[in-house]
């Protein structure tokens, strides 16, 4: 009988973290979906996942707060009794130029993106190391790597996305030995659900399919595929990467 794989994943109500649940979701799967205030988007998620076969949990909190992070991974062990794969998805996306940025804008952006992503994963550890298989996957950005006069530019968003790949390559080195994997998706530009936030009103976005070589824009599946491989056993050897969803975008 195949073991139950516990994953956590945050920022999972739309978009590409509802696609990563619905991706992996299966029998012998059990989900922590995490929303900040999304309980309406999250619960048809969890649903999905039970139709998948699959269990699933809701769990709303604000990952800016800096005790929602260890009491996020504490309900995900509460309830289905520990966990094997943290996948750190949520965020968002602020285009604000440097110079007008407040001081309040920039840290938001950080404690959101950076600082949640090293306090889900230092309240992960201690669960992970007894894990078999375990995962860690987070979710960049292509805004990190990309800066050109005919793409738009997201200076707190790639400072602190910049910082999350930083710790992901560090926590790889230390996480190694424990046979615990650390690896980032940078996805490129991915159309967002109906009536999500945007960052690139429709018709700028569907412009810059013109520089994709692959000529459109990327799908929420285009990046759970990724992130599932990533988190899956099959993923063994693969520590430390960043792997790049962006249709050939230069970067």
């Amino acid at each position: 009988m195949q073991r139950r794989r516990i994953i956590l994943v945050t920022g999972a109500a739309s978009g590409i973290g509802a696609a990563i649940c619905r991706s992996m979701a299966g029998p012998d799967t059990a989900f922590l979906v995490h929303t900040r205030r999304n309980r309406e988007g999250a619960e048809a998620v969890a649903a999905d996942i039970d139709r998948a076969g699959g269990q699933a949990s809701v769990y709303l909190a604000d990952l800016a707060d800096r005790d929602a992070a260890a009491a996020t991974v504490a309900e995900t062990v509460r309830i289905f009794g520990g966990l094997d794969v943290l996948i750190a998805n949520a965020g968002f996306a602020d285009r604000t130029p440097l110079a007008d940025l407040t001081d309040a804008a920039m840290t938001a952006s950080v404690e959101t993106i950076q600082g949640a992503f090293f306090r889900l994963a230092r309240a992960a550890i201690p669960h992970l190391t007894t894990a078999t298989d375990a995962r860690i996957v987070a979710v960049s950005s292509f805004v990190a790597h990309t800066f050109r006069t005919d793409i738009a530019t997201f200076p707190a968003s790639a400072a602190a996305k910049a910082g999350l790949e930083a710790l992901v390559r560090a926590l790889a080195v230390e996480l190694g030995p424990l046979q615990v994997t650390v690896n980032a998706v940078v996805p490129g530009f991915i159309r967002k659900d109906a009536g999500a936030h945007r960052a690139i009103d429709p018709g700028a976005l569907a412009a810059q399919a013109a520089k994709i070589p692959l000529g459109r824009i990327g799908l929420p599946d285009d990046v759970a595929a990724a992130v599932a491989f990533l988190a899956s056993p099959a993923a063994g050897y693969t520590t430390g990467q960043a792997l790049h969803v962006n249709g050939g975008l230069t970067i």
